[in-house]
């Protein structure tokens, strides 16, 4: 397990911004007269024992992380958890699994083939949260996948990595609303998520999120290179509870929609 929080996030940055090449040009823009403060990443997982959340969990609770709250997305056919740590300013960790047992045959046992091919060892390997992919795929199987679910097409190409970083609009000193981010990021040609809008939840439920479009990139598939949609940032704004603390936890309803800045198509 990783020695400290923030090598662990460090690493998991320097892999995601491989992949979201608009994260780092996100980042520069915000950071010209910001510090730029992560509020969360997040992954994403198959519900198999040898994968499972609690697996991918066990590398930040080996670090202090606890569980903090559950979730569930019935119509993607998802769990998920969130967890924080007792020092607030390290970031918070967002993990989901696909319920396979809910879905075809077919994806199951495509599922279960393709989780066969991990190492064991591989998954409590330190660098195991930012490894990537652990099995060979065609890009045939990542279409019929996508058409049974764009989770699990997702994973099947991007395995295990950081599926977004957050900035914590909270922390820009330049910035009040989310609306102020969502603009300056449209004005340098960015594309927002607009599922439910481009603001999911309110200050009533006390998370207001927003996130680009997840980039396009080459990927490798068995059979060639194929370009698909990879990872997103997202922001996030959190509203003080009545205790006075900034609300903590996550919002199914906009989470739901903000799964969807890795669909090819808004």
């Amino acid at each position: 397990m990783h020695q400290n929080i923030d090598s662990l996030f460090t690493a998991m940055w320097h892999d995601y911004v491989r992949m979201t090449p608009s994260a780092a040009k996100i980042h520069d823009l915000l950071a010209q007269d910001d510090e730029i403060i992560n509020d969360h990443i997040a992954l994403r997982t198959f519900n198999l024992p040898k994968v499972g959340l609690p697996v991918l969990a066990a590398h930040f609770e080996a670090l202090g992380y606890r569980a903090a709250g559950e979730y569930e997305f019935k119509q993607k056919k998802l769990k998920a958890k969130h967890f924080e740590h007792p020092d607030a300013t390290k970031p918070k960790v967002f993990i989901s699994e696909l319920l396979v047992e809910q879905f075809s045959p077919w994806l199951q046992q495509t599922v279960a083939e393709l989780v066969a091919q991990v190492d064991a060892a591989a998954v409590i390997d330190d660098e195991f949260l930012y490894s990537g992919r652990h099995w060979q795929l065609n890009f045939a199987t990542y279409e019929k996948l996508l058409a049974e679910s764009e989770y699990a097409a997702w994973l099947a190409a991007f395995g295990y990595r950081a599926n977004h970083f957050t900035v914590s609009i909270n922390h820009l000193r330049h910035y009040d609303t989310i609306v102020a981010v969502n603009d300056t990021l449209k004005h340098a040609g960015i594309v927002l998520n607009s599922a439910g809008g481009e603001v999911k939840g309110s200050a009533q439920v006390m998370l207001e999120q927003s996130s680009t479009m997840a980039d396009q990139i080459p990927v490798a598939f068995t059979d060639g290179d194929h370009t698909i949609p990879s990872c997103f940032y997202e922001f996030a704004l959190r509203y003080p509870q009545a205790d006075g603390r900034l609300y903590s936890g996550f919002v199914e309803a906009s989470a739901d929609k903000i799964f969807e800045s890795t669909n090819a198509k808004a």
